[in-house]
């Protein structure tokens, strides 16, 4: 909701820690000539009854993904962050779930890298999972800083 309210992606906790994985400061992250953020929802989709967030609607991505990507142009490195950004970018190779994905984030890089949402309530999925901490992160960074300087 605060994401919503101010109009700022990742704009609270989970942004801070994707900015930490991928090696920005804010300054760097919201320069709008350096950095797009396309959400694969373009609302706060709201609450189910247990208070998570609802899933975002399959009509965003259908009606303006491939506009903004067309008008974005050569995009030198997509972070496909979450489940839902994974099954757009990657089809069916991202079929097997997000731990898989992430997993075989070399089959898509360098122009691509999966990545589990930062959001706190997939820090049990960091704690077992510490080969992407390991691993992914310092690639991450360079591809980031590469995409940045490119």
């Amino acid at each position: 909701m605060r994401v919503h309210k101010t109009g700022k992606p990742f704009f609270d906790a989970s942004g801070d820690r994707l900015r930490e994985w991928m090696g920005v400061t804010d300054d760097v992250f919201y320069d709008r000539d350096r950095i797009s953020v396309l959400p694969m929802a373009f609302c706060f989709p709201g609450y189910d009854a247990k208070g998570a967030d609802l899933p975002p609607p399959p009509a965003c991505a259908r009606t303006w993904h491939a506009r903004v990507l067309e008008h974005l142009g050569n995009v030198p490195l997509v972070l496909a962050v979450g489940g839902y950004a994974q099954r757009y970018f990657l089809g069916r190779a991202a079929r097997g779930g997000v731990t898989r994905t992430v997993a075989a984030w070399r089959d898509h890089a360098p122009g691509l890298i999966p990545l589990p949402h930062p959001s706190w309530r997939n820090t049990a999925w960091l704690r077992k999972n510490p080969w992407f901490e390991a691993e992914v992160l310092p690639v991450l960074r360079i591809h980031v800083e590469e995409a940045l300087n490119a």
